[in-house]
């Protein structure tokens, strides 16, 4: 789905913590610099990616840099399958990259004794067994961004960094169509803008921060990850979503 003419939504399906759902990975449109892909999805989604993309007229050979937003399985798992079709770069916000190119335990990963437990527990299902067992999804940061940085793609896009949801998580921000990517640090439903998801988010008062943050940038349409394409009043959302954390518990 194309917002606009910098933007697109991709739209695949999922199965995330035991249901069916879908992420929203984004295309930042660039036919001068090339095109960009916003998170790669679940590992073995490429074929997934390469089909969303191929209804934009986009081939994976069109993908020049793959940004990630942050390194949790969902957005990274299916990057080294995207790289080796693609020959894009990564890049990632540079809190972000020791953990995308394995020098830092996944953030969200149990330590080391509590993974033991669960793979003895018989309890443990079988998907999360087969999580808790596969080798850490990897790859190789080729360029470390900065908070910020205004990358020259689509007119300008701003990197803003957007901590909460793990240590290094960033959002994007399309200045010429004032469209929002935001990742996981918000998410949406229907339509509607949510603040970032409590079970999936280690440090809620870092994250409302940077819901605050993106509130101070005048979007005209914001993008989640989780909920997909927010447009009706979202500067006037994104304001609402972001008071209330600094609403009382």
């Amino acid at each position: 789905m194309r917002l606009n003419d910098d933007v697109a939504a991709l739209e695949i399906g999922a199965t995330l913590m035991g249901g069916q759902t879908l992420i929203h990975p984004a295309v930042i449109l660039d036919e001068v610099a090339g095109h960009t892909l916003v998170d790669a999805g679940m590992p073995g989604m490429e074929g997934a990616i390469e089909a969303a993309l191929a209804e934009l007229g986009i081939g994976l050979g069109d993908i020049r840099q793959v940004i990630v937003t942050h390194h949790d399985l969902d957005h990274i798992g299916g990057l080294p399958a995207v790289v080796a079709a693609s020959g894009a770069q990564v890049w990632a916000l540079e809190r972000e990259v020791p953990f995308i190119e394995g020098q830092e335990r996944p953030q969200k990963m149990p330590p080391p004794e509590r993974v033991a437990e669960m793979l003895a527990d018989p309890a443990t299902s079988p998907a999360m067994r087969a999580m808790l067992s596969a080798p850490p999804t990897t790859a190789k940061v080729d360029r470390a961004l900065q908070d910020g940085e205004v990358l020259p793609l689509a007119g300008g896009v701003r990197v803003v960094a957007t901590p909460g949801h793990t240590k290094g998580h960033l959002s994007l921000f399309a200045e010429r169509s004032r469209t929002l990517i935001t990742g996981d640090a918000l998410t949406s439903k229907d339509g509607q803008l949510h603040g970032p998801m409590e079970r999936a988010t280690p440090d809620m008062p870092t994250a409302w921060q940077s819901a605050n943050k993106l509130a101070q940038l005048g979007a005209q349409t914001v993008l989640t990850y989780h909920g997909g394409v927010v447009s009706e009043n979202a500067d006037e959302q994104l304001r609402q979503v972001a008071a209330q954390g600094d609403a009382p518990a």
